[in-house]
């Protein structure tokens, strides 16, 4: 983010992070879960490979990158700390601590030497980030050459009866869900930035143009969600 809007979506998180986790599973009706499992199998891991998740919320991506690659090492950052100690206490349950660590950082400023990781993920953060070009950046700058990047995020569906459907739905009707769950306005903030964020297409050449190779997107669900993957050259 811009650094003037940081307070804001930091403070937005920070409130809604205790029913984070149940409010994605019950208006995403728990695909949310499914996408995600996608977006790690994309991830191509080495054997005992080290992955950045940014915008790490809970921790959910991380821990299903060791369901799939148990020697795997996971860092996630996020800069809502409420969220990280939600996540924490959620690995520490499963007993994946040895294998993740999560911490407060800033997408824009990743505390990481250049080349550092297989692969990094972002799932739902990336729409909440305006300087987008520089958080590519960023994660081209950590990745190792050959590594790979898996962007997932929400979407709106193409022209059609669907599309209808999932906007009556995702303006009238999950604020109100959300609002009898949470007092922030957080649940009419998301139908907001997923309806301004670029479509599946344009997002994808912007990736490119930061210098990633073999891009390419898939929607999920009739287009409510997209993963966006690519990968950094390798050395020649």
């Amino acid at each position: 983010m811009k650094n003037k809007e940081i307070p804001f979506v930091q403070s937005m998180f920070d409130a809604i992070a205790p029913r984070y986790d149940f409010l994605n599973r019950l208006l995403s009706l728990r695909q949310d879960t499914l996408w995600r499992r996608r977006a790690v199998r994309s991830l191509q891991l080495p054997e005992k490979g080290r992955v950045l998740d940014v915008a790490c919320g809970t921790g959910d991506v991380a821990m299903e990158v060791i369901r799939q690659h148990p020697r795997a090492w996971v860092t996630g950052v996020d800069f809502s700390e409420k969220m990280l100690e939600i996540g924490r206490e959620k690995i520490r349950v499963c007993g994946m601590g040895a294998s993740i660590e999560l911490k407060p950082a800033n997408a824009l400023h990743l505390p990481f030497e250049e080349n550092s990781f297989d692969a990094i993920t972002i799932a739902f953060g990336i729409r909440n980030i305006q300087d987008r070009e520089k958080a590519l950046d960023e994660f081209y700058r950590c990745l190792k050459p050959a590594g790979r990047l898996a962007v997932l995020e929400l979407a709106t569906p193409p022209e059609g009866p669907l599309r209808k459907l999932y906007l009556l739905y995702f303006k009238r009707i999950l604020p109100l869900i959300g609002g009898l769950f949470s007092s922030n306005f957080a649940y009419t903030y998301l139908p907001d930035s997923v309806m301004a964020f670029p479509g599946p297409s344009d997002f994808a050449e912007k990736i490119q143009s930061r210098g990633f190779q073999n891009v390419a997107f898939r929607p999920f669900t009739l287009g409510v969600a997209t993963l966006y993957t690519g990968q950094k050259p390798p050395i020649a």
